[in-house]
Order: structure tokens, then sequence, then C-alpha cells
């Protein structure tokens, strides 16, 4: 592969191909997983029920998140009850034992329920790579309309599977209205 090749290759995201129904992006989306292409993004107007079992996403991560988020809130509220009461500042009210676990369950539910909100918000922020004010997606021919009445498919260059010919060519075979080049900067 010469260079002037590898630099174009670098500079390629990957191609894009418009549909004008959410039926083809399904039946493409479909069909792309089919192929063995692993990443591929949907863009559509509106949640389009499907695509994203068509594409083989399974992973759920932020329930995950929100999980051990939760658990460590209610644990940082336990800890830290116990540890001003029975070990910073111990007081003896009323005959209480020190660390009375019924006095603590208000101040360990706020914790967890804060903490699992923060680890839902900060998880899903990261795992969306957000915040991204400029996305290569953005140079792609007519993407604007993303948001008005087409649907999108992409196959990212970094798909083990990619190559430009092939792949260009698999998107024209299902039925896409437009098939695009969609680069890494604004150049066309």
């Amino acid at each position: 592969m010469s260079e002037a090749t590898m630099t174009h290759d670098s500079k390629v995201y990957g191609y894009l191909a418009e549909f004008e129904s959410a039926d083809g992006l399904l039946a493409a989306a479909k069909a792309t997983h089919a192929e063995g292409y692993a990443k591929v993004e949907a863009y559509s107007p509106f949640p389009v029920h499907g695509v994203s079992e068509a594409l083989g996403f399974h992973e759920a991560k932020v329930p995950w998140l929100i999980f051990v988020s939760g658990v460590a809130g209610a644990m940082a509220g336990i800890g830290l009850q116990w540890w001003t009461g029975s070990v910073d500042y111990p007081m003896n009210v009323g005959g209480r034992p020190n660390f009375a676990w019924p006095q603590f369950i208000p101040v360990t539910f706020e914790c967890t329920v804060l903490f699992a909100a923060f680890g839902a918000v900060l998880g899903m922020l990261a795992l969306n790579g957000l915040p991204r004010p400029n996305h290569p997606i953005f140079n792609g021919k007519r993407f604007e309309l993303a948001s008005q009445d087409r649907f999108f498919l992409c196959i990212e260059s970094e798909d083990p599977k990619f190559e430009p010919t092939a792949t260009r060519r698999f998107l024209e075979t299902l039925n896409a209205h437009a098939v695009s080049e969609v680069r890494h900067d604004d150049e066309d």
C-alpha cells in the first residue's frame, strides 16, 4: 500500500448509506450484521424499534454502573455515620449503642440514590464519549436530514471487515437512496 493511499484511508471515517424509510434502515441493519460488520451505527429522526437488536447491541453497561454506584453510596453513607458516631465523636445518648443502625437508614438511602444518579449520568456521558462538540459523521453528505426525515447507516473504517471498495459495493446492494464516503476532515 502506497503512502498516499494510507494517508487517504486514514482520513476516511466510513461509508454512509441513506434510506428513505425506517423499514429500509431496519432491513439494511439486519443484512449488515448478517454480513459480519461490527462497527456500524444507525441514525434516524426517531427511535426505530428493532435496530439495536439488528445491529447486535446487547450489552447494557449503564445499569451495572448504577448498581455499583448505588452500593458505593450505601457504603459511604453507613461508613460516614459509623465513623462520626462510633470512632470520631462517640456520644452516649439515652443509653443507645454508638452504632444503632435504624437511625442510619434515611441517610444511607439518600446517599445510595445520590451516588446512583451520579453514576447514571456520568456513566452515560463516558460510555457515549460525550461531550463531543464535533463528530466526523457530521461531515457526511445530506446527514443533516437525519434529524428530519431520512435514515442513515454508517459502516466505520475501524471495522475489521472494512475494505473501501467492497464495503461501498455492499451498501449499494441494500437499496440505499445514496451511499457516500465520510471523512474525518471537511475536504471533499
